[in-house]
Formats: structure tokens, sequence, C-alpha cells
């Protein structure tokens, strides 16, 4: 029989992949903890006129990418192919919008029908913030710098941070009519996908990957020149907050969000150690999708991370440096054992390591009931400091063999010595043994 394989563009996350997903996820808590940011969960499946009103039917990920389908109830759904519009229909629906502002945030994964590449799937993860009732251009302003802040800790390096303001809905209408008559006149120079774009969202034609557009664009009319008295000084109060922050920034006046709710300030974080998928994080101001989803009028402010794009960088970064992909994933302790009296002494002795108070133990214990020898080339594999040998006899007068695993090439066990010499305890003095004793 054929062995089953996943769908194309749905994943798998193996043990060697996902120490890296739970060091971002770890950091992305941490640094949401101390700014004040609640976790938000949502459903991975909405109905679909969630997405069509709040995303826009002219986008590509609306009238081309959405995963939906009628249930048995003959109700449209979609799974959900990003988190902002979920967290806002949320914040209606469960009254937190009345509550006064919110400080959320999201994780979990998208889905969308696109051409699977690098960095990029049909089932992706997203983290994201979101600011709800906040208007004040020093709200753009912290959670430009909580992204910031996060990719600097997590150590992605080459970034950048490009910059644009979207305007009010007045100067978009205003710079609408201007790009596409402009547009219209160059028509025979765009490609065909930006032809189609101009009568359904001509703002995207400024996003186009084509080359020869990209060069011709450079004389279209630019956003900055419609934009209003009033979010002129809102975009400057924005740039001069970052400046305070020294966080760099760059101008770009062609950057434009892919989904209709932007407004005013519009923002992407990008690395260059990822070449063509250079974007980690992206993210601006969307004051009127809460109105548009049925709540008050709220203004708002977010950004989505891609957990595909910063485990490949992250990933590509440390095999570089040591040729190792997997961070973090080795036990303190690897637990060898022999005979019937021995292997049930060395699971009680791992399961007390693993609930010390204070001072838990990260221990693995080698159940394949092989030989000595085999476990112990287990052990060395393991990227354990020590292995713990354990007998029938070490069973009967409650005492343990600690061995030490000599380090090899990109911190993992190899075959020569350490040094070190094996240590003969008692179970209660090895027990009582803290982590700078046992690693000393």
């Amino acid at each position: 029989m054929k062995p089953l394989q996943s769908l194309r563009g749905m994943v798998d996350l193996l043990p060697g992949q996902t120490p890296f997903w739970q060091r971002i996820e770890a950091t992305a808590r941490d640094h949401f903890r101390r700014a004040a940011v609640e976790e938000i969960r949502t459903p991975l499946l909405e109905v679909t006129e969630l997405f069509a009103r709040g995303i826009g039917e002219a986008t590509d990920v609306v009238g081309k990418e959405m995963y939906s389908f009628e249930d048995r109830g003959e109700r449209h759904c979609t799974l959900r192919p990003e988190g902002t519009a979920s967290v806002v229909r949320a914040a209606i629906q469960h009254g937190l919008v009345a509550q006064g502002p919110q400080r959320l945030w999201y994780g979990g994964p998208m889905f969308r029908y696109e051409r699977p590449q690098a960095g990029r799937q049909r089932q992706f993860h997203q983290i994201g913030l979101e600011f709800l009732g906040h208007a004040d251009p020093r709200s753009d302003v912290e959670a430009i710098a909580i992204a910031w802040d996060l990719l600097m800790d997590l150590g992605v390096g080459g970034l950048s941070l490009e910059l644009n303001s979207l305007g009010s809905s007045d100067d978009r209408l205003r710079y609408r009519s201007d790009l596409v008559a402009w547009l219209e006149a160059h028509r025979g120079d765009l490609d065909p996908d930006s032809q189609q774009r101009i009568s359904t969202n001509p703002l995207r034609v400024l996003d186009s990957k084509n080359a020869q557009t990209q060069a011709l664009l450079a004389g279209a009319p630019t956003l900055a020149d419609a934009l209003g008295d009033e979010s002129r000084e809102r975009f400057l109060r924005v740039r001069q907050g970052l400046e305070a922050l020294a966080i760099p920034f760059r101008l770009n006046p062609r950057l434009v969000r892919g989904l209709d709710y932007y407004g005013h300030t519009a923002f992407e974080i990008t690395s260059s150690q990822l070449g063509a998928q250079a974007t980690v994080c992206g993210g601006g101001r969307y004051d009127g999708l809460v109105e548009q989803l049925g709540g008050p009028p709220t203004p708002a402010v977010g950004w989505a991370l891609g957990m595909e794009r910063l485990v490949l960088l992250l990933s590509q970064a440390q095999q570089g440096e040591a040729g190792e992909q997997r961070p973090g994933a080795a036990p303190d302790l690897y637990v060898v054992s022999r005979g019937v009296e021995g292997e049930a002494y060395a699971m009680r002795l791992a399961r007390q390591c693993r609930h010390r108070p204070g001072e838990p133990l990260a221990v693995q214990v080698d159940l394949s009931g092989a030989g000595f020898d085999k476990q112990l080339k287990r052990a060395r594999r393991s990227g354990a400091r020590w292995a713990l040998l354990l007998g029938d006899e070490e069973a009967a007068n409650g005492s343990v063999r600690l061995m030490p695993l000599a380090a090899g090439d990109g911190g993992r066990p190899g075959d020569g010595g350490t040094g070190q010499t094996d240590r003969h305890l008692s179970e209660t003095d090895f027990l009582a043994l803290s982590l700078d004793q046992l690693n000393a």
C-alpha cells in the first residue's frame, strides 16, 4: 500500500526544527508580557464574509488565495488567511472594544492557496500584535518598537525598517484618481496583472514584483504628494518618535500593504539575510476596520510576522555558524540502565530529577533495552553532558554512577575524553547536587 503524503504546501514540523519555533514563541511571549500585551486566540474557521468585508474583495487574498467552502449547514466558511480580521471580529463580538483600549497578540496557523516556496507555504504561521482603541501616533511607534526589539532579541541580522503613510481615506481617494489616470496613460507598458488591477485595486500596482513595471513606476505620482496637512503632521510625529528611540528607518513612497483596510502608517521590516523573501514583519494602521465589521468607530494599529521566514533565517544563520540545526534540544542527563531492578530504578530516579524542587532537570531515559555500549552511543549523540548508569547492583545499594560525556564538534558529545572521571554517589547525594555542582 502506498504511504500517504501531506498536501502540497502543508508542512510537518519535525523534532529537529521545533526548537527554533519554541525559541521564537518564547521570546515573543516575553516581549509581549513586558509590554503589557495580552494574548487572544481565535478559531481557524470563520464565515467567508468576514474576510470579504474586512480584507477587500478586490485583493488577491480574497479573490485568488482563500480556502473557502460550504459546510453541512450550507454556511460559507473560510480557513483564516490572516489574523487581524478574526481578532477584530472577536473584540466586537465579546464587547472588548466597549471596555476601552485593547493591547492584544495572537499566534497560529493561517491558510492561503499560493505557490509554495522556501519560507512560504499554504499553511503558514504568524505571530501578530493588535492595538485597538489607540489613535495617538505614539501607538504606531510603540507597535513598531515592539516588533523591532523582538527581531533584534532573536538575533535577526540585516534589519531594515521601511516606512510610508497611506494617508486618510480622503487622501487615498484623491491619490487614486491621479494614479489611475497615470496608469491608464501607460497601460500598454504595464504587466498583465498590473493592467487588471487598474480597475480593481490600483494602489497594489505600486507593489508589483515585475521589474519593468517597477522601473516605469519611477515616474508615477506618489502618495506623499497627495497627503493632507493632518496626515503629514501625523506621519511627521511617527518619524520623530522612531528617531527618539534610535530605530533607523527608510522612507519608501511605493510601500503599500496588500489588504484594503490599511491607512496612514504602513511599514515593513526586512532582513538582508533572506534574499527575495526579505520581509519578516509587516503592518500598519487600520482605523476603519472595526466599524467596517460592525463595531463602533475605533482607531487601531498592528502587525504580523511570518514564522516560516524567521525559522528559515535563524536555522540558516545557526547552520552557517556551527553546522548545527537543533538549538537547545539536549537533555541535562541521559539515563542508561540494564536489568529488571536497574530499569525500574532508572524510571523512578528520572522522575525525581524532572521534579526536583527549584532545579528540575531535563532527563532522557533510554528505553531500548539494548546493551550498555549501544545505549552509551545514543547518550553521546543526545547532547547531554552526563550519562547516569544504573544496573541491578546500583538499585540494590541505592547508588548511582555518573559518566561524563565528551563534547565533540558542534557541541555534541564525541568519543574523546573530558578530563573528568566517573562519579559514584549515593542516591541521596546525587539528588542533592545542584546544577552548578553537576556541571562542575
